[in-house]
C-alpha cells in the first residue's frame, strides 16, 4: 500500500535524480549544440569522473578535493580528446562521430576495469550532510537533499557561463553562425575545445557528487547515457533550458513509476519521449536544428 510518506519520498527521489540527469544532459547538449557531435562517450565520462573523485578521496579523505579532482580531471581529458580526436570528425558523417565516441567510451570502461576491477566502489558523503533529516512528516537522507542544492548551483554556474560571459556569447553565436564568428577573427577552434572540456567536466562533476548515492562501477555510465539521451530529446536537442526541464521530468517519471512497479520505469520514460516526439519533434524547448 502506497502511503503519503512514500509518495513524497519518491517525489524527492525524482527531484534528486532529475537534477542529476539535468546536469549530465546539459554537458551533452552543450557539446552537440556547439560542435554538432553526439557524444556516446558521455556516460563513460560520468563514470570516469566518479573514479577520479574516488582516487582523490582515497588519498586526501576530503570530499571537496574529490569533487574538484573529478571535475578538473574531466575538463583536462575533454580538452585533450577534442584536440587529438574529436576535432578531426567535425566535418565527417554523423555515423563516424557516433562510432568514434562509442569506441572511446568502450576504451574508457575497459581501462577502468583493468585498473580497478569490476567490483563497485563507494564514496562516503561528507560529514556535514550525512545521516537522516527529519522533515516533520518523514525522514529523508540528508545528502540527497544536499545533492539537489549542489546540482542546482552547478547548473546556475553553467547558465551564467553560457549566458552572461563573453565565452558563452561566442559559443551561442558559433552555434548560430560559425562562419560569421570566424570572420570576426575569433578563434572558433579554441572555443569549441573549451566547450567540449566544459561538457566533459559537467559529466565528471555529476559522477563524483552522485557517488555517495550510487556506488561507482565501470559500467555505470551505460544506463545513465540512455536516460541522458532521452532527457535531451524530451527537452530539445541543443537546448540548455530544455536539458534542465527534461531532466526534472525524466527523474519524476522514473521515480514515481518505480513506486508502483520498477520494471516499468524505463518503459514509461521512453513512452514519454515518444509522446514528445509525436507532438513536438524538436522537444519541449528545442529550437531549429543545426543545418
Amino acid at each position: 500500500m502506497i502511503t503519503w510518506g512514500t509518495f513524497v519520498s519518491q517525489l524527492f527521489n525524482g527531484l534528486a535524480l532529475g537534477a542529476l540527469l539535468a546536469l549530465i544532459s546539459s554537458g551533452l547538449t552543450i557539446i552537440y549544440g556547439a560542435l554538432g557531435v553526439l557524444n556516446l562517450a558521455h556516460g563513460a565520462m560520468f563514470m570516469l569522473g566518479g573514479y577520479a573523485g574516488y582516487v582523490a578521496y582515497a588519498h586526501t579523505g576530503s570530499f571537496v578535493a574529490a569533487v574538484v579532482a573529478g571535475s578538473v580531471f574531466m575538463l583536462v581529458l575533454g580538452v585533450v580528446l577534442e584536440r587529438l580526436v574529436i576535432r578531426h570528425f567535425y566535418k565527417r558523417s554523423p555515423e563516424d562521430q557516433l562510432l568514434v565516441t562509442f569506441g572511446l567510451g568502450i576504451v574508457f570502461v575497459e581501462v577502468v576495469r583493468h585498473f580497478f576491477g569490476s567490483l563497485t566502489r563507494t564514496l562516503p558523503s561528507p560529514g556535514l550532510v550525512s545521516g537522516i533529516t527529519n522533515l516533520g512528516f518523514m525522514y529523508y537522507p540528508t545528502y540527497r537533499l544536499a545533492l539537489v542544492g549542489i546540482v542546482a548551483l552547478a547548473l546556475l554556474a553553467l547558465f551564467l557561463l553560457l549566458y552572461k560571459t563573453r565565452l558563452g556569447m561566442t559559443v551561442r553565436a558559433g552555434i548560430e553562425d560559425p562562419i560569421m564568428v570566424d570572420s570576426l577573427g575569433i578563434d572558433i577552434g579554441r572555443v569549441l575545445m573549451l566547450v567540449f572540456g566544459i561538457g566533459a567536466m559537467a559529466a565528471g562533476f555529476a559522477g563524483v557528487v552522485n557517488a555517495p548515492v550510487v556506488s561507482i562501477a565501470p559500467d555505470m555510465g551505460e544506463a545513465i547515457l540512455v536516460q541522458t539521451f532521452v532527457v535531451v530529446v524530451i527537452g530539445g536537442v541543443g537546448s540548455f533550458p530544455g536539458a534542465i526541464l527534461g531532466g526534472l521530468i525524466a527523474g519524476e517519471i522514473v521515480s514515481l513509476t518505480s513506486m508502483f512497479d520498477p520494471a516499468y520505469s524505463q518503459i514509461m520514460l521512453f513512452a514519454a519521449m515518444t509522446l514528445v516526439l509525436v507532438l513536438r519533434p524538436r522537444g519541449l524547448l528545442g529550437v531549429k536544428g543545426r543545418e
